[in-house]
């Protein structure tokens, strides 16, 4: 009994341990890992961070400067894109660099109880924002009203206040499946130079964010297992200033795993420097910038493995854009209709002439090559607020247009598209002028003999800083034969009195222009002027009233009580091209016909980077593709040498007449079988002949043509001064004319009736 039972237990101690080997074995064959996870083999982490910028208030696919869709990008879109991303990969964060709040009208929401811009990136689930220059336009006031609507922290690291107190933190940390990733978020430290003259930065200090940065990575170090940089600066430095590109961080702050960028309006799909992976997605929701980290994980250390960057667009290769998310547009939709409605608000009537004549030649903008109505309508409001002897604005669009009729606040935008722009003045002199002057015409191509059209540098056309300032209040002429910086001729003051080189004079134009015309390498680089106004001093017009839109705004409703009639005032113009050329008039023929085109760039984005000349030798080639087009026999051009002949000959070759078909030899007719009925005789007398259609002769410079009889009818066209019309009819003070096979309606003031 007793040996049983002591055998038994001895048994039993054996069959324990036996157990615990088998065990043993079986671990160390891979079984029993779910039940044993701690010894288990882990999986690799992956975290995904997307991340826009300078989205500049578009918030639905729409342009609210003229009030019509655009659906090149916008948050709504770009959600769409988010979710997909997120189903993808959980692990996902989502962030904001900066110039979110100002421009396409998100400025209206300044004084409402809710901006648009914050309820859809809180909708969307940012998790950081990082501000950007723009952020700072409307005073600290606005800036913390708008902002602090954002759920989640918002970042300037190099902003400080004067006691020594940070602005806004630094950095945020996120955590995603245990990973823990620091946020840090800085600003250009040009923000300084930007709200020059305005007390937006009243009590901040802005520091150099490269040590900034170092600093924050100190801060950082042993609290997270990654570093990010969501940094509102471009990747070089900009105007030749040291530490305001993220390139200098890079290059400073190796422990960055990688930079998201903003601030210069550019596309970087990925680039490496110093071992740091950047990004940036250009601007307006067209893009959205992606970086992405594998971590390895070993009990509990975490290694980053892997990591690369990219940009997804919203318009994809074959021209399609991501669909807009439907439940962030219902969201927004009563902003949405906010803006609607203030971007239709009638502010004038528009008499005389429209502001900007029809292009001349197609992708060559007339807004860009000569003096128009509309830069005039800028100068003279410019000119009535600063009351300085000369000013200098941009019109920073190709497409400018203001017809006649009713002026809206959305003609206003979309022709002086720069929100923030106002006018400011500064004590120079003639030489100070002269060579701001000549900076501005550096936008123009030299022309070479046989250049018949004006071009457009292609450097500066392609730039952030793409300009093509005019002057206003002053008589110059502009000599593309010359090389530049000798190009502006004949400079005088309206009286005709010649402007010297040591004139003092005051120029009212827009403080960041100035800025940048005085940083490195610039025209007016270590010069310094004195501002003794800005219309947006709380003493003149204020931050908001007194940008150029709403101060043009101003000048219709109070000075011009409603109605604006253009004196053109014919105060430049571009020599040193000939257009004279008789191969010019085939030249325009052409390139309007789509047969010839002007150069543009390889991507298509930038249009009339080079002239075209009609002394140039030209190919077989070229003779052959362009007779293909015009479809002409190309044969007949065999002995044409230079390109004005061919063109003159291919105009002629296009405009020739077909020849006559051969006659069909007649056939004679059968004779009747049955002899004809006898023809009844007519009881009605012939009709009268209609009279004549009257035709009147047009006076105005260019005359609109609309499908209705009213201000408010759809333009089909213009017609230019001396043109002649068939008149059919009158209606309500208004002719209704024959206009390309159809009916049409025009102002009866503007046509003289022909006798």
């Amino acid at each position: 009994m007793n040996f049983n039972q002591g055998g038994e237990n001895l048994f039993s101690g054996k069959r324990i341990v036996a157990s615990f080997l088998v065990v043993i074995l079986l671990l160390g064959n891979g079984m029993f890992l779910k039940q044993l996870p701690v010894h288990a083999e882990e999986k690799d982490i992956n975290i995904t961070l997307l991340a826009t910028s300078d989205i500049h208030g578009r918030f639905m696919p729409w342009d609210y400067a003229i009030d019509g869709p655009n659906v090149s990008g916008s948050l709504t879109q770009l959600y769409t894109i988010i979710k997909q991303v997120r189903a993808e990969n959980p692990n996902t964060i989502l962030l904001d660099n900066g110039d979110l709040i100002q421009d396409n009208s998100a400025e209206l929401f300044n004084d409402q109880p809710l901006s648009p811009m914050t309820q859809a990136i809180n909708a969307m689930g940012y998790e950081a924002w990082t501000f950007g220059n723009h952020e700072f336009n409307f005073g600290l006031d606005v800036l913390d009203k708008v902002s602090s609507q954002f759920k989640g922290p918002r970042l300037a690291g190099n902003v400080y206040k004067e006691n020594g107190e940070r602005f806004l933190p630094a950095y945020t940390i996120i955590e995603r499946d245990g990973v823990k990733v620091g946020i840090i978020g800085m600003v250009t430290p040009l923000i300084t130079q930007y709200e020059k003259g305005t007390d937006h930065l009243e009590g901040l200090v802005v520091k150099d964010p490269v040590e900034e940065t170092k600093k924050a990575v100190k801060e950082l170090e042993g609290k997270v297992d990654v570093m990010i940089g969501l940094l509102h600066m471009g990747l070089e430095n900009e105007n030749g200033n040291p530490g305001t590109g993220v390139m200098d961080i890079a290059n400073a702050v190796p422990e960055l795993a990688g930079i998201f960028a903003g601030h210069n309006h550019v596309l970087i799909n990925n680039e490496n420097v110093n071992g740091v992976v950047i990004t940036e997605p250009a601007k307006y929701g067209t893009h959205i910038s992606r970086i992405d980290l594998t971590f390895s994980k070993d009990g509990e250390k975490l290694t980053l493995k892997d990591k690369g960057a990219s940009t997804i667009p919203v318009k994809a290769a074959d021209g399609t854009t991501v669909k807009s998310d439907e439940e962030l547009e219902k969201l927004l939709q009563p902003y949405h209709e906010f803006a609607r409605a203030d971007a239709n608000v009638v502010v004038a009537q528009l008499k005389g002439t429209n502001l900007v004549p029809p292009n001349e030649i197609e992708g060559i903008p007339a807004v860009q090559v000569q003096e128009t109505p509309l830069s005039d309508f800028f100068h003279e409001v410019m000119l009535h607020y600063s009351n300085a002897d000369v000013v200098a604005h941009q019109i920073d669009n190709d497409k400018a247009s203001l017809n006649v009729g009713p002026i809206k606040k959305k003609d206003i935008a979309y022709n002086y598209q720069f929100a923030g722009g106002e006018v400011s003045v500064y004590e120079v002199t003639g030489k100070d002028l002269k060579d701001y002057m000549e900076w501005a015409v550096g936008y123009f191509n030299t022309t070479r003999d046989g250049d018949v059209t004006v071009s457009f540098d292609k450097t500066r056309r392609a730039s952030k800083y793409s300009t093509n300032d005019f002057f206003g209040n002053v008589k110059y002429d502009i000599d593309l034969s010359e090389a530049p910086g000798k190009r502006i001729k004949n400079l005088k003051k309206l009286d005709g009195t010649l402007i010297k080189t040591e004139d003092q004079l005051t120029l009212g134009m827009n403080a960041y222009r100035m800025d940048f015309l005085l940083s490195k390498g610039q025209a007016l680089e270590g010069r310094k002027f004195n501002m003794t106004w800005s219309s947006k001093d709380e003493s003149a017009y204020g931050e908001t009233g007194g940008t150029i839109r709403n101060l043009a705004i101003r000048y219709l409703k109070d000075e011009m009580k409603g109605e604006y009639k253009p004196t053109i005032q014919n105060n430049w113009k571009i020599v040193g091209v000939d257009t004279k050329s008789p191969a010019r008039k085939a030249v325009v023929e052409l390139v309007n016909k789509g047969i010839l085109t002007v150069p543009t760039t390889e991507d298509g984005k930038y249009t009339n980077i080079a002239s075209i000349n009609v002394k140039d030798a030209i190919t077989q080639q070229e003779i052959k593709e362009l007779s293909a087009k015009a479809k002409v026999d190309s044969a007949q051009f065999a002995k044409v040498k230079t390109t004005g002949e061919f063109y003159l000959a291919l105009a002629k070759a296009l405009n020739k007449p077909e020849p006559p078909k051969d006659k069909a030899k007649p056939v004679k007719p059968e004779a009747p079988k049955d002899k004809p009925a006898k023809p009844e005789t007519p009881k009605d007398k012939a009709k009268p002949v209609k009279p004549a259609t009257p035709k009147g002769k047009v006076t105005a410079y260019h005359l609109n043509v609309r499908a209705q009889a009213a201000n408010s009818g759809k333009v089909l066209g213009t017609i230019a001064k001396n043109k002649e019309v068939e008149v059919l009819g009158n209606e309500k003070g208004w002719y209704v004319i024959s206009y390309k096979g159809k009916k049409g309606y025009v102002y009866s003031r503007y046509i003289d009736l022909l006798k």
